[in-house]
């Protein structure tokens, strides 16, 4: 099969929710998720736990969502859930590229691409998704720290007054280069697994095609988010229905009194209780989630500051996913449950999450797709390097395995072709 007929537009970016339905992109989320589900809930759990919150009253109130904002924590703490949260988003990344991966597979005409595979090569290419970002964010640091030497000299008696105002243009373009690498940061956040998954760049080329498309391709970039975004939400929406519509079906027909009934309310209003919490079917109330560490430095309160504005911004974004998620919430029966009908609830709570971390993995399957096309189209325009033509690392491992394997062939036949003639000879 022959690569995608491609137009290198906006039009490609409409594919995205159809190439994302699939169970292999779909799993890849929901392995990454887990993994990085699981670190996030043991570290939140101990930065709750170190916050002098027992960990059976924390489990009691958290359940499977736990959370440390809200809580008056020192420092330490906040560290320590800050690694969970920051393990969640590498593990999301590492599952976009892999995506990523399968994708240009996929656009080049190979199905066969496995998961398997897929991780394979993440865990060879794992240090640019990582480190890009901080790269950047280390050149801002640089940036920043120069500028403040340059601002001690401009403390000098008499010679500082003239060093600035010498100095001022160049002041003015480290200034600009600064502000301007902050939007490369967000380029390198957005695109980074499409670029280490499709092109196979190290962490200074990862960094480098960051500048390059910021640079020649800003329109298209936010153009290009104005419909992958919405049409991410739409398909989204779409699939919960779905999702919701078997929900409710399984429900009508095993709980009929003929079938199950009453032990289906049970089981299924039990498991419902534990995935899907109360907090889920409404507004989140954010007053409560603004605690932060309290300081009397000015850094480490900009910081705070600063922390407040992102847990505004993520509730915002909590809200919006909440609201694509279909609702699988069930009315608790009254009666005391038999010890079947509570491990039975166990497992189902399991699967229910599963269901639910299905939609959003689909969700970021779409978005890593539609991130994996934009960055094609960008090469294409402007470099004119269609990556469904260039041959990738595992397409050239396969032709050097092939013509080792056709050299070795050869060499048999002429050793046997000569030992042959020898023996005639005898």
């Amino acid at each position: 099969m022959g690569p995608m007929n491609l137009y290198f537009d906006f039009r490609d970016i409409f594919r995205a929710p159809r190439l994302a339905l699939s169970g292999k992109k779909i799993w890849i989320f929901i392995v990454g998720n887990l993994a990085g589900y699981i670190v996030y809930w043991v570290f939140t759990y101990l930065s709750l736990v170190m916050s002098g919150i027992e960990f059976g009253d924390a489990l009691s109130i958290y359940g499977l969502y736990p959370c440390l904002f809200g809580n008056d924590s020192p420092i330490l703490p906040w560290i320590i859930y800050g690694i969970g949260i920051e393990a969640w988003i590498i593990s999301i990344f590492l599952s976009c590229t892999a995506v990523s991966r399968v994708t240009l597979k996929q656009l080049k005409g190979n199905d066969f691409f496995s998961a398997k595979d897929a991780w394979d090569y993440v865990y060879k290419h794992w240090h640019p998704i990582v480190f890009s970002s901080i790269s950047v964010i280390l050149i801002i640091v640089f940036f920043l720290i120069f500028a403040a030497i340059f601002a001690l000299f401009g403390k000098i008696p008499f010679l500082g007054e003239f060093l600035f105002s010498i100095l001022y243009l160049f002041y003015f373009f480290g200034s600009l280069f600064t502000v301007y690498t902050l939007f490369v940061l967000l380029t390198t956040i957005v695109y980074t697994p499409a670029i280490v998954g499709t092109y196979e760049e190290d962490t200074m080329g990862t960094v480098f095609q960051s500048y390059s498309i910021t640079w020649s391709q800003p329109w298209r970039i936010i153009l290009y988010h104005f419909i992958l975004i919405p049409i991410t939400l739409i398909g989204v929406k779409i699939l919960s229905w779905f999702w919701k519509a078997s929900f409710q079906l399984i429900n009508f027909v095993f709980g009929c009194d003929w079938f199950m009934g009453e032990k289906l309310d049970n089981v299924l209003g039990y498991a419902s209780s534990l995935v899907y919490a109360d907090w889920m079917s409404g507004a989140i109330d954010i007053s409560d989630l603004s605690t932060v560490p309290n300081t009397s430095s000015t850094i480490l309160s900009t910081i705070s500051d600063f922390s407040v504005s992102v847990v505004f911004g993520i509730t915002n974004l909590v809200e919006l996913i909440l609201d694509c998620l279909p609702n699988l919430s069930y009315q608790p029966a009254d009666e005391v449950l038999s010890g079947a009908e509570t491990f039975s609830g166990l497992i189902l709570s399991f699967v229910l999450f599963l269901i639910l971390l299905s939609v959003l993995s689909y969700g970021l399957s779409v978005l890593s797709v539609g991130e994996t096309i934009m960055f094609v189209i960008f090469k294409k325009n402007s470099d004119d390097d269609n990556l469904l033509d260039r041959k990738d690392e595992d397409e050239l491992e396969e032709e050097n395995d092939d013509t080792t394997l056709d050299f070795n062939d050869e060499s048999e036949r002429a050793y046997s072709n000569a030992s042959s003639g020898h023996s005639e000879e005898e």
